[in-house]
C-alpha cells in the first residue's frame, strides 16, 4: 500500500507538473520580451530606432501595412532654419500660427534643431529638390514669410519616410511587425512595463519592454472626412486617459482647407498647401477670389466654409490654370496624376476642394524629451503633444518636430537604459489576456472615450466636426 501511494503520488506529481509545464509554454507563445517597443513606423517612429546602438534589442508594430502611415502621405515638405538669420522670422510664424499657445521652448528646440535634422536625413539618403545651380530648392507655404521648406517634388514624406524605412530594415537588432496593434500597456506601481497587442491573427499577447514609445500617429480615423488612414485612431490617447497619463489640448485637431471634393467614402486627397504657396487661388462658384491664401490653415478653412455657407454648396474651386502647365507637372507631378484620374486636368480646370480633418496638434502630453508623465513611457511625432504647435499647426512644421523629438526621446531612453543595472526579470507580472479578446468591443469604447473627451473640452468643435458622423 505504500508502493502505491508513493505511485499515485509520483503521478499526481507529474500531472502537476505537465501542466505547469503547458502552462508556461501557452504563456511563452503570448509573451514577448525586447528592450524597446516602438509602436508605429511612421518617420517618427523610424527615426527614433535608427538612433539606438544594435545591442538594443527593439520591436516595432503598426496596426496596418509599414507603407500605410500619414508620413508617407505628407506632400509639401520640411521646414528648415535657413541661417542664423532667419531665426526670428521662423520663430515668430509659429508662433503666430498657434495663436501663441505654443510652448516657446519646444518652439526654439525644434527650430535650432532643423539644420542638423536635415544633415542627417541626407547622410541617410533622402534626396530634396535642387536648383538648376545644385543648391537645395525651398519654397512657401501658408503663414511662412519666406521660402524655408525643403521638398521633393510633391512627395517629400514619402521620400523621407522611405528612406527612413529602408535603412531601419538593414538593422537586424530591428523587428517589425505589421497588422498588429496595441491594445492596453503593462502597468505596475505606476510604471509602465510593457504593453498588450493583438497580433495579425487576432490574438492578444503580451509585450514586456524596459521603454515603450509611443509613435502611432493621430485620430483621423475617428472623422468621416480626413487625410488621414482610417486604422490612425488614437489609441494611445483612450489608453492614456484610462491609465491616468496627463494629455494636452485634446481639441486641438486642424482641419485642412483644401483636400480634393468627393461623394466617394475614404480617405480625403490632400492637395498641399505648396500648391497655394506657388500662387494658386482660392474661389467661390461665381469665379470670385475671396481670402488671402497664404493665411494660417485655420483662418482659411472658416473662410471656406463661410463661402461653402454663402453658396449652399459643399466645395469651392483652387485654380493654378494661370501657371505654366509645364512647371506644374513637373513641380507637383502626384496631385497633377491624381486629379487627371478624377477627370480634372489642373492645368486647365479649377479643383473642387473641401475642407477635412487633418492633423493633430494635441495628445500625449510630454516634456522636451518626449517622457510622458508615466516612467518608462515615451510619445512622439503626432501621437504627443510637447507644445511646439499650439492651437494650429504652421505648416510643413509636422514632419520636423516628429524627427527632433524623436532624436531627443532615443537618446533619454539610452541614458535611462544605462543606468538599468539589471536585465529584465524572468517573472513579470502576469496580464489576463482574457479581458481582451473582444476586439470590436474594446476599438468602440475607445473611440467613445476620445470623442467624449473631445467634446468635454469644446462642444463647438465637437458639433461641427465630430458629431454626425464627422461631417460639417
Amino acid at each position: 500500500m505504500i508502493i502505491m501511494y508513493h505511485e499515485a503520488g509520483e503521478h499526481s506529481k507529474k500531472k502537476e507538473e505537465a501542466r505547469m509545464d503547458k502552462m508556461s509554454t501557452e504563456k511563452m507563445k503570448n509573451m514577448v520580451r525586447t528592450d524597446v517597443v516602438i509602436v508605429g513606423t511612421g518617420a517618427s517612429g523610424l527615426y527614433c530606432a535608427l538612433q539606438f546602438p544594435e545591442e538594443t534589442e527593439i520591436l516595432m508594430i503598426t496596426k496596418d501595412a509599414v507603407e500605410n502611415s500619414d508620413s508617407f502621405l505628407a506632400q509639401g515638405g520640411i521646414s528648415t532654419l535657413k541661417n542664423a538669420e532667419d531665426y526670428e522670422s521662423y520663430y515668430s510664424d509659429t508662433m503666430i500660427a498657434g495663436r501663441y499657445e505654443n510652448n516657446p521652448k519646444a518652439v526654439e528646440v525644434m527650430i535650432k534643431s532643423s539644420p542638423e535634422t536635415m544633415k542627417d536625413l541626407m547622410a541617410l539618403g533622402v534626396e530634396f529638390d535642387r536648383t538648376e545651380e545644385g543648391t537645395l530648392s525651398y519654397t512657401r507655404e501658408g503663414a511662412h514669410s519666406t521660402f524655408r521648406i525643403l521638398h521633393h517634388k510633391d512627395i517629400t514624406g514619402k521620400e523621407i519616410t522611405s528612406k527612413l524605412l529602408a535603412r531601419v530594415r538593414e538593422r537586424a537588432h530591428v523587428t517589425i511587425e505589421e497588422y498588429t496593434t496595441m491594445v492596453d500597456i503593462v502597468e505596475e506601481n505606476g510604471e509602465c512595463k510593457g504593453i498588450i497587442m493583438w497580433d495579425k491573427n487576432n490574438s492578444p499577447k503580451v509585450v514586456y519592454a524596459k521603454t515603450v514609445i509611443w509613435a502611432n500617429g493621430g485620430i483621423g480615423g475617428l472623422f468621416v472626412n480626413s487625410t488621414n488612414y482610417s486604422h490612425l485612431t488614437g489609441d494611445s490617447l483612450a489608453i492614456a486617459l484610462l491609465h491616468g497619463i496627463d494629455i494636452q489640448d485634446i481639441n486641438y485637431i486642424q482641419i485642412h482647407p483644401t483636400t480634393l471634393y468627393s461623394k466617394k467614402p475614404g480617405r480625403r486627397f490632400l492637395i498641399s498647401e505648396s500648391v497655394r504657396g506657388e500662387g494658386a487661388i482660392l474661389l467661390n462658384p461665381d469665379g470670385e477670389r475671396f481670402v488671402d491664401e497664404l493665411l494660417p490653415r485655420d483662418v482659411v478653412t472658416e473662410a471656406i466654409c463661410k463661402e461653402m455657407e454663402k453658396f449652399e454648396t459643399d466645395h469651392v474651386y483652387l485654380s493654378l490654370t494661370f501657371l505654366d502647365p509645364e512647371e506644374t507637372k513637373e513641380r507637383f507631378p502626384n496631385i497633377y496624376l491624381k486629379c487627371l484620374n478624377e477627370g480634372i486636368d489642373i492645368t486647365k480646370e479649377y479643383i473642387p476642394v473641401t475642407p477635412a480633418q487633418h492633423y493633430f496638434m494635441g495628445g500625449v502630453k510630454v516634456d522636451l524629451n518626449s517622457q510622458t508623465s508615466m516612467k518608462n513611457l515615451y510619445a512622439i511625432g503626432e501621437a504627443a503633444c510637447n507644445g511646439v504647435h499650439g492651437a494650429n499647426r504652421l505648416a510643413s512644421n509636422s514632419l520636423l518636430e516628429s524627427l527632433v523629438f524623436a532624436k531627443r526621446a532615443a537618446l533619454k531612453v539610452m541614458e535611462d537604459l544605462k543606468e538599468t543595472v539589471s536585465s529584465q526579470p524572468e517573472t513579470e507580472q502576469p496580464v489576463d489576456l482574457g479581458v481582451y479578446s473582444d476586439r470590436k468591443q474594446i476599438e468602440e469604447k475607445y473611440r467613445k472615450l476620445i470623442l467624449d473627451e473631445i467634446k468635454r473640452k469644446d462642444e463647438k468643435f465637437y458639433a461641427k466636426w465630430c458629431n454626425n458622423a464627422g461631417k460639417h
